[in-house]
């Protein structure tokens, strides 16, 4: 095992961002919220040594992280809330932070950049 310089940041959506994506037009498949909420995003942050440091960090890349889900969702953007803001984020979003991180693989951790920055 070997600890990670990290902290994770587990995102998961809330009922407003349900209510959202069930009225998304031609959206057959009433989803429900365990199924939002199951399989989240989990992201590494910044080593944090109290969960309001790796809440600032979210803060700060809270617009990356929200187009980052809904393009997890929905490819196009025409369809995406028009008015994103860190105020939405929080009323769509949960945000678990983790402090320690460990890696059981012993194997060099390969990065690849997401296309929206952050996944």
């Amino acid at each position: 095992m070997f600890i990670v310089d990290r902290s994770a940041a587990l995102i998961r959506p809330k009922q407003p961002f349900l209510e959202w994506l069930n009225a998304l037009p031609g959206n057959d498949i009433q989803l429900t919220l365990d199924d939002v909420r199951s399989d989240c995003t989990v992201i590494l942050v910044p080593e944090a040594s109290e969960p309001e440091d790796g809440i600032s960090y979210i803060d700060d890349i809270a617009d990356k992280l929200f187009e980052m889900e809904l393009a997890s969702w929905v490819e196009d953007e025409a369809l995406w809330p028009q008015k994103r803001n860190l105020k939405l984020f929080w009323e769509w979003f949960d945000v678990e932070i983790h402090l320690g991180v460990m890696d059981s693989v012993s194997e060099d951790i390969h990065n690849t950049p997401s296309d929206h920055g952050y996944h």
